[in-house]
């Protein structure tokens, strides 16, 4: 078996500014998550607000929400980078613009869920599950193309 010599094609810095792009997007959720802990006086190291609060509080109401449009951010974040990083390999303006689009549709997500609750996701979740699907298959044909040399 042939080593595989892996070169970075020259474009290969915008998919990398995509992928940092992610580092301020979890801050941004970290702020709205703090702004909404505050603004619901629950203390730490409660993850939550208990049902019965969360449907007589709105502001504990929403602090869930951003507490939850956090956590998916974070269960997002390792497939979309997997994908990114190995799509670029091949295709690296392609894949840093589909990452572009994914991290803005992460931030429509976070203000969208945080304001208005679970329908204020809706479009940032439709154009972040769009662009991720296609991240990911352009990775896995990537991926099929180093495996068999194409």
């Amino acid at each position: 078996m042939a080593p595989i010599t892996l070169t970075l094609p020259s474009d290969y810095g915008y998919v990398l500014l995509a992928a940092s792009s992610t580092f301020f997007i979890n801050t941004l959720h970290v702020v709205l998550t703090s702004k909404a802990r505050k603004a619901s006086g629950i203390k730490y190291p409660v993850s939550y607000a208990s049902n019965d609060l969360a449907e007589k509080d709105r502001k504990a109401y929403l602090f869930n929400c951003a507490q939850r449009a956090h956590n998916n951010f974070t269960e997002n974040l390792t497939p979309f980078l997997g994908a990114l990083l190995i799509s670029g390999l091949q295709y690296p303006k392609f894949a840093a613009s589909v990452g572009g689009v994914w991290a803005f549709a992460r931030v429509l997500f976070a203000f969208g869920y945080t304001s208005k609750g679970p329908e204020g996701r809706l479009v940032g979740g439709a154009l972040g599950s769009l662009s991720d699907i296609i991240l990911k298959l352009t990775a896995a044909y990537t991926a099929v193309g180093f495996a068999l040399q194409w």
